[in-house]
């Protein structure tokens, strides 16, 4: 008979999440580090404006775009973001993107 590893019990609500839904589900840890990485791009285009006082009709401008889109880009549920506008709202904000590739974690999950 094969013995299972018993799990120390917790009342943490992130652990006990993580446990039911994304514990030994690789393609569900896929979907929440791709939305995480959606939320964090998100905050820091939102972030950067408002380091910059400018509205999002103002980084519109800047940017040649309309306020919609620079709205649609600071939705955390907005998976549409693509390089070329994202260099383009750095450039207007007299800033760079900075592309890292880094080692995928394997036994670890990222969760802040």
């Amino acid at each position: 008979m094969a013995k299972t590893k018993k799990r120390k019990p917790t009342s943490d609500a992130i652990e006990i999440l993580h446990r039911h839904f994304f514990e030994g589900k690789p393609h569900m840890m896929e979907l929440l580090e791709e939305e995480m990485a959606n939320c964090e791009v998100a905050q820091m285009i939102y972030d950067l404006r408002m380091e910059a006082k400018l509205s999002q009709r103002q980084l519109a401008k800047k940017v040649g775009t309309t306020a919609s889109v620079i709205c649609r880009l600071e939705d955390a549920d907005y998976e549409g973001h693509s390089l070329a506008m994202l260099r383009r709202v750095a450039a207007a904000l007299n800033k760079e993107v900075e592309i890292k590739f880094v080692p995928i974690k394997t036994k670890k999950r990222r969760m802040a």
